[in-house]
């Protein structure tokens, strides 16, 4: 009796993982050529543009750019001025200081010359009360704009107080901790000014790590690959997310979320889809899914674009405790975010979200870990019984490395070949070797703590960003970051 149902459950698990892979590395493939071809026409169309004539016009489209701090106070104050020093014409930089513990508060408001205004807060979306808002009596800082509220305990609900402080029918959303390409806001802009028969509702640009980078006087001097291990695995993941990723998802309008470190938003739409989630673990992708239900409700043709150029770098986690927390939380906010919104799941009301966003995401990222996971046990039980056909066994895990690692090194020589952020090849080879060992050292880490973040949503175990321990871009000494 046992024999029969181990054929049967043999077979049928055998042919669900060969279809199950098929199927993914042939959307592997199709994504890759999409971005080849994406990238190819931006690169073209690019080289006519003249991005001076964007930040000279007066019809550029006004952007406020939100950037949430709790614990900043080593930073704060170079990540501001970042940020007052982007090249756009109409712009405004609202810090929300989301109940910080530290001296953070205190640093802009002398740095800056702050005095505590009467503003017409408009709560649009709710958040935690707000207990101030500062401007500063220098008109050299005129665009900037500061947000005391009590802290919501997530970067959701100070980015909704953001949201309602804005003044400007765009709003872009980072991290305090980033350091943006000067030409930030007109490049997510160009797409939006660009579109006749959508509604460019949202757009992106890759990320890349801060990590190693030389850094003066919080600008990006000289890209570096970051010499730690973990956050060169994390440099490799990022260029094959966005570059190969994004943009395949990108050429088919069917791109699955805009990264929260690095998003340009439709402000309206988002009031009208209710603004970031506080309870959601990975509120950027949920917005986007909102955003995209109400389109699509209301029947309004819409775009979410994503541009190849590297537009933002941000501080990677160091060491594992941090990163698996990170990890866990994406994890989490994943299965949570498929529990939420089952709703989509091949609904062709939603169209591209509900027939081929949500499914990928559902099969191919949420159940990616669950089944090697199963995968690893089953080939751990057919090793101890003896039934491994080793011939075919090493043959398969032969192509599925050789397949990925071709997929990830072609995503970074041509990310390398297209843009040449690196200006030494030994940052190249330092990349590419990530990717032969990766399957070893970093992959298995992702399926962990994933599955742990999965655990954690099952269970209702109460988890936390927790704090990651920042170096920061010009100071040596660490510093606690985002609540």
């Amino acid at each position: 009796m046992f024999r029969i149902f181990w054929e049967y459950t043999s077979a049928f698990f055998e042919g669900f993982v060969f279809i199950y892979g098929v199927t993914l590395l042939s959307i592997y493939a199709l994504l890759a050529i999409l971005s080849f071809i994406n990238i190819r026409k931006f690169v073209k169309k690019d080289s006519y543009v003249d991005y001076k004539v964007i930040t000279s016009s007066p019809l550029a489209p006004g952007i406020s750019v939100i950037a949430p701090a709790y614990n900043e106070g080593v930073t704060i104050i170079n990540n501001v001025r970042s940020l007052l020093t982007l090249d756009y014409p109409n712009y405004e930089v609202i810090i929300i200081n989301d109940g910080s513990t530290d001296d953070t508060l205190a640093q802009l408001v002398e740095e800056f010359s702050l005095v505590k205004v009467d503003f017409a807060y408009n709560v649009k979306i709710v958040s935690e009360p707000v207990r101030g808002v500062y401007a500063s009596t220098n008109p050299a800082y005129a665009k900037l704009l500061i947000v005391d509220k009590v802290n919501g305990k997530s970067k959701a609900d100070a980015s909704n107080a953001g949201i309602n402080a804005a003044s400007f029918p765009y709003f872009l959303c980072t991290d305090v901790d980033c350091i943006l390409h000067e030409q930030t806001l007109s490049r997510l802009v160009k797409p939006i000014m660009e579109e006749e028969s959508k509604r460019v509702i949202a757009t992106g640009a890759t990320l890349r790590l801060a990590n190693s980078c030389e850094i003066d006087k919080s600008v990006i001097t000289k890209v570096r690959a970051p010499r730690q291990l973990l956050p060169r695995f994390q440099e490799m993941e990022y260029i094959r997310a966005f570059v190969l990723g994004k943009m395949g998802w990108s050429y088919m309008n069917a791109v699955p979320n805009v990264s929260g470190g690095l998003g340009l938003f439709d402000k309206e739409i988002v009031v009208r889809a209710g603004g970031y989630d506080p309870l959601a673990f990975g509120e950027d992708m949920e917005l986007l899914l909102r955003m995209c239900r109400y389109m699509e409700v209301n029947k309004l043709p819409y775009a979410i674009r994503y541009i190849p150029v590297t537009l933002c770098w941000t501080e990677g986690p160091t060491t594992l405790k941090v990163f698996m927390r990170q990890t866990t939380r994406w994890g989490r906010g994943l299965v949570q975010l498929m529990y939420i919104h089952r709703m989509l799941f091949m609904n062709p009301r939603y169209k591209r979200i509900g027939l081929i966003v949500f499914p990928y995401n559902f099969f191919f990222e949420m159940l990616a870990p669950i089944i090697e996971f199963v995968g690893i046990i089953y080939y751990i039980l057919l090793i101890c019984f003896g039934l491994v056909n080793w011939p075919y066994a090493i043959i398969l895990l032969i192509f599925v490395y050789t397949y990925s690692v071709m997929i990830t090194t072609l995503a970074v020589l041509w990310d390398q070949l297209t843009f040449k952020y690196y200006k030494d090849w030994k940052d190249i080879i330092r990349i590419c070797m990530m990717v032969f060992v990766e399957l070893i050292l970093y992959h298995p880490l992702i399926v962990i703590f994933a599955l742990r973040g999965y655990l954690y949503f099952v269970t209702g175990r109460k988890h936390t960003w927790g704090n990651m321990q920042r170096r920061g871009f010009s100071q040596k000494q660490p510093a606690a970051a985002t609540s």
